[in-house]
């Protein structure tokens, strides 16, 4: 062999390992035994699981005010970890009023029985064929989580995730489901000149027109939706309640802290759970010893 075919061999060998570094590959499976919830991370075009090291701790009984969405998502996820029919779900409404918690809650009251969650990013949906592959010969049990999910027109993880919510998911292992959380129940920006498509018939029926139609097909693919509403005063105070209990603040305290929780609300311009959170944070650590 000629020195001018070998050199040339040997370029081509260092650029072929040049392409597969930068290459998509395939994630690889991690080590499933050092947690119960992973995080996908994309890292030089390749996907990667990575374990959560310290899982939050929050439990069903920590959530207030919530009854009605945390007894259909339990329902629905025992009837999944159980191998019995269950539905992807969407929860949407008021920032600060539990979904993402619900979700770590569930997973914290099911993990000892092979419940698994993976946290993907929105940008990172385009993946959930290469996730579901890897998992679908596992035991486990495992919820994709999607948190404040919302798309711009035109976004690649739109048509991935409306594909698989089609079926695809379900169709290549019936141990995976979809959880996502959103501020918007349709999952897309919607404007005021489109209601200018809509279509009013004689008899008085009322049909979207088609770019509302497709915005409204995403959410409609997700079999259950979970809604949640901003709480009134009292709803909040039982929250904070709640949470300062959890800290091991007196009963006392906590009555004297009512006016001063409600100003805190004031100034951050909402009545939700993590700002009850806060603010219970913020008076258990200042009146700490005294």
């Amino acid at each position: 062999m000629s020195a001018s075919i070998e050199t040339l061999i040997s370029r081509a060998e260092r650029l072929l390992a040049r392409l597969e570094a930068v290459l998509p590959h395939a994630p690889a499976a991690p080590d499933w035994t050092a947690s119960v919830a992973f995080r996908y991370r994309k890292r030089g075009g390749s996907g990667l699981l990575q374990p959560v090291r310290h899982v939050a701790t929050i439990r069903l009984s920590d959530l207030k005010e919530v009854d009605a969405q945390k007894e259909r998502l339990l329902r629905n996820t025992q009837q999944f970890v159980a191998g019995l029919p269950a539905n992807n779900v969407l929860l949407t409404g008021a920032r600060g009023t539990g979904k993402s918690s619900l979700i770590k809650a569930c997973l914290n009251e099911f993990s000892g029985q092979g419940l698994r969650l993976i946290e993907v990013d929105k940008a990172d949906l385009v993946d959930l064929p290469d996730l579901v592959d890897l998992v679908a010969e596992r035991p486990e049990r495992f919820v994709v989580f999607c948190d404040d999910l919302s798309f711009d027109e035109g976004e690649a993880g739109y048509k991935a995730l409306k594909s698989m919510l089609d079926g695809s998911v379900a169709q290549s292992s019936d141990n995976v489901l979809i959880y996502a959380t959103s501020n918007r129940r349709h999952l897309l920006p919607e404007y005021m000149k489109e209601n200018l498509s809509y279509q009013h018939t004689e008899d008085g029926e009322v049909h979207p027109g088609e770019v509302v139609e497709e915005k409204i097909s995403l959410s409609e693919r997700f079999g259950m939706w979970v809604s949640f509403y901003p709480f009134s005063q009292d709803e909040y105070l039982a929250i904070v309640a709640q949470w300062l209990r959890s800290f091991g603040v007196a009963e006392d305290a906590i009555a004297a802290a009512r006016q001063e929780s409600l100003v805190w609300a004031l100034e951050r311009g909402s009545r939700s759970g993590r700002v009850a959170f806060q603010f219970a944070k913020d008076y258990a650590g200042r009146h700490h010893g005294g």
